[in-house]
């Protein structure tokens, strides 16, 4: 009873209550007018923080057809509406004006970079993996059949999920690459 009291008496409890003369000092006209960046939203989306394998849910805020804000969610049971600063500041991911949007090119040897068309560039990706899985094929390996490839290696991301790893691995495996890692376990 005698801890109650005490907290009570603590002045920014007496200021926000209007129990102090200061109260007036605490707050303002500007801080009477905020409100929450996500009161004004059309829509939330649940989604996933994409910076590590932990798996935090976050709540985004759409506004206008825009992101507005993202927070962690509470009804999470990873992280319980938690996020760390990576994760705090993720809105930077889809708003950042200076954000690349297109796919960028660099010829060899060359010294700026191009726009390609996204078609075009899976077209020349797809090109130089067959390419370099023709190039680099090895059918046998000192007398023993190993039909592989090591011109191809994949490392994926810790963000991927065990399902997108399975698929990564099918893949690479099905290509011939026995180079395949995750950075998680790295």
């Amino acid at each position: 009873m005698q801890r109650r009291g005490w907290i009570s008496r603590w002045p920014v409890i007496r200021q926000l209550r209007g129990e102090d003369a200061r109260r007036d000092a605490a707050r303002s006209p500007h801080t009477d007018a905020l409100a929450p960046r996500t009161e004004q939203a059309e829509k939330v989306a649940r989604s996933v923080c994409p910076y590590c394998a932990v798996g935090c849910a976050q709540l985004v805020y759409v506004k206008d057809g825009r992101v507005s804000q993202i927070e962690g969610d509470p009804d999470s049971p990873v992280s319980r509406g938690r996020l760390c600063p990576k994760g705090s500041a993720s809105k930077q991911l889809v708003t950042r004006p200076g954000r690349p949007t297109e796919v960028l090119y660099r010829r060899p040897y060359g010294t700026e970079w191009e726009r390609l068309d996204l078609e075009r560039a899976m077209d020349m990706i797809a090109d130089r993996v067959v390419e370099t899985r023709r190039r680099t094929w090895e059918e046998t390996h000192e007398g023993d059949v190993v039909r592989r490839t090591l011109g191809i290696a994949g490392l994926g991301g810790a963000t991927l999920d065990n399902e997108e790893n399975y698929l990564m691995k099918k893949l690479y495996t099905a290509m011939g690459a026995i180079q395949v890692e995750n950075q998680a376990r790295i």
